[in-house]
């Protein structure tokens, strides 16, 4: 079955049959590919409303809906277009052969190759999604796989476990379920290459299993994904996209805005409308379907601890819709907007992947850039204004994974686009033909002529007077 390898010697041997398979089989071709991601597909449209039933055990309160559309309708979008894609990604490109042997009938071309068994690591904050998406390109690219869902959402990750497991056999995609021994032992395996979402921290680790085996990594983290409000921007267009990306998930979205700048001058109109505008799209949460609860009473902790904290170094806070005190048996929780914290205060730094959000006013957006630049490099950007001059600006002068215009989050959701990080925010990406590329080896190949001239012209040893003079004559800066 498909979670055969749930513990640490039940995995090393899965991936050695896996890898073993692979090499038997040698790269597979587009309709072997396309049978394999139409088989998730399938998988995922017969079990929907299982996995966001799961989804919403596993959070404590998370909307069908939103269950379905961030995770099974975003799933299916990425395996859809690489299932309708890879027949064209696959072909080999012709390379130009130096001259005189293209003159001698050489050929060379750039060939793309499955890697062997890819590991995928998932988060809890999209579960399905974080594991799905990725596998459409590693499936695409022809490789095999083996899944880790994350243990934070255990129904879920049992649930895949078992859809895959009635899918596939084990050595085509897996999945293995455990905790933290498990994923430290699944970072270490001599995979192909290797997925993880999740953690800056924890990235870092992963990063340094890989390292072991050489394995090459796709890293997808987070990070102080930050908003610049320009002057030219609409403030209420601003607030109602921004406060719609709070509601998502309830903020525990890796790409979810953390630090929102806006000019001093607005500021108060900013949380003025915000506010009128979130309060219309929640207007109660301690029960309401719609709100997502925070996943657990640890992560629910960690973000008042932040927000607590800027608060005691005088920042002011306003919750939205209206204040309400801790619980941990209801984790639906308000927005808190945290509003100027002292630059030292931990929520300026920490990634708050929750209920809350920072506002700081500015003077002068070249200000804002250099916040932006003296952190690590955020998983997303956005920019809301009408100057095309200050929009150039603003992209030419920071550096993301992805960015938004005049929104937030919706990069993310272009299937034909790459989505992955930079910096402290990860590496790598998948999505459309460049998440095919990262799953692939790009192997040049080279056709020799079948005559070999080097010899008459003097090219092998014993070398000739005239070879060093022939050598030095080519030495030129045209």
């Amino acid at each position: 079955m498909s979670c055969a390898g749930s513990s640490v010697e039940g995995l090393t041997a899965l991936l050695s049959e896996q890898k073993m398979a692979f090499n038997a089989a040698g790269a597979v071709s587009a309709q072997v590919r396309r049978v394999r991601i139409q088989r998730v597909i399938d998988l995922l449209v017969k079990h929907h409303m299982a996995l966001a039933e799961a989804m919403d055990a596993d959070f404590g309160g998370r909307p069908a809906g939103f269950s379905l559309m961030n995770d099974v309708l975003g799933s299916l979008g990425s395996l859809k277009h690489a299932r309708d894609h890879l027949e064209g990604w696959m072909q080999d490109e012709p390379r130009p052969v130096f001259s005189p042997y293209d003159q001698l009938g050489a050929e060379a071309w750039v060939m793309y190759q499955p890697k062997g068994s890819v590991g995928i690591l998932g988060t809890w904050n999209a579960p399905v999604y974080t594991l799905l998406s990725p596998l459409a390109s590693a499936l695409a690219a022809g490789n095999r796989a083996i899944l880790k869902p994350s243990e934070v959402v255990p129904r879920t990750a049992s649930l895949i476990a078992q859809l895959i497991g009635e899918h596939f056999d084990p050595l085509e995609v897996a999945v293995v379920t455990g905790g933290e021994e498990l994923g430290k032992a699944f970072t270490a395996q001599p995979f192909d290459h290797l997925v993880f979402t999740g953690g800056t921290e924890v990235g870092k680790s992963v990063m340094r299993h890989a390292a072991e085996n050489l394995v090459p990594v796709t890293l997808e983290l987070g990070g102080k994904s930050p908003v610049i409000v320009g002057r030219s921007a609409d403030i209420a267009t601003a607030a109602y996209r921004i406060a719609v990306s709070k509601t998502t998930n309830s903020g525990q979205v890796c790409i979810n805005p953390d630090l929102v700048y806006v000019p001093r001058e607005s500021l108060d109109a900013f949380v003025d409308t915000f506010a009128r505008t979130y309060r219309e799209l929640i207007p109660e949460v301690r029960d309401n379907p719609d709100v997502v609860a925070v996943v657990n009473a640890r992560h629910l902790a960690r973000v008042q601890s932040l927000v607590e904290q800027a608060k005691g170094a005088g920042a002011r806070v306003v919750s939205l819709p209206n204040e309400q005190p801790v619980d941990a048996q209801n984790r639906r929780r308000p927005l808190q907007l945290v509003i100027d914290p002292p630059g030292d205060s931990r929520i300026m730094h920490e990634e708050i992947f929750g209920p809350a959000m920072v506002l700081l006013p500015y003077d002068e957006v070249d200000q804002v850039l250099a916040q932006v630049n003296a952190r690590p490099r955020p998983l997303a950007l956005y920019y809301f204004g009408t100057d095309p001059e200050e929009q150039r600006h603003v992209l030419a002068h920071s550096l993301s994974g992805g960015a938004t215009l005049n929104d937030v989050m919706m990069h993310a959701a272009l299937h034909d686009a790459p989505f992955g990080g930079i910096g402290g925010s990860g590496m790598g990406h998948y999505h459309g033909r460049e998440g095919f590329l990262e799953f692939s080896h790009t192997r040049t190949v080279l056709k020799a002529p079948e005559h070999d001239p080097r010899r008459e012209w003097g090219l092998l040893p014993p070398y000739s007077e005239q070879f060093l003079a022939a050598m030095v004559a080519q030495i030129t800066a045209d």
